[in-house]
């Protein structure tokens, strides 16, 4: 079985420099960042904001794509594997509230750069983080 999903690196800047979002799940076991489902008739980018949305509270403007992660996950229900795509995007925080999230995310927060490279659960997670940050530098976003 094969899935395609889509997230974003959420970023704005504060007094302290730049933070991003990560979301907490499986009853705080995992931090990560938002993503999900594409659904049909639904391009990357709109899951990306929509997924952003759902998951955080927050509406987000794309900048630019990250890339994708790939990997494997066991649907234990319906006994499959699954082949996973994730199309990550760069994404400017607009509005919202993170207090806002959905019930599929136990808390979403702002971190720091640095805070969040630390946090983050998945490799892949920590491998668009890492994009994310050369993007923003290489737009002269970081400092």
């Amino acid at each position: 079985m094969k899935q395609t999903s889509a997230g974003g690196v959420v970023y704005r800047r504060d007094g302290s420099g730049l933070q991003v979002v990560l979301i907490s799940v499986k009853n705080g076991q995992a931090w990560c960042l938002p993503k999900g489902i594409v659904n049909k008739g639904e391009t990357t980018e709109e899951t990306a904001v929509r997924e952003v949305r759902e998951e955080t509270g927050l509406t987000g403007r794309i900048i630019d794509a990250l890339g994708e992660i790939n990997y494997w996950y066991y649907i234990k229900g319906e006994n499959i594997k699954c082949r996973k795509t994730v199309h990550f995007y760069l994404m400017e925080y607009v509005s919202g509230d993170t207090a806002e999230h959905d019930f599929e995310v136990d808390e979403a927060g702002w971190f720091s750069l640095e805070a969040a490279l630390e946090k983050v659960s998945y490799r892949g997670d920590r491998t668009m983080l890492e994009k994310a940050v050369a993007k923003l530098q290489a737009l002269n976003l970081s400092a």
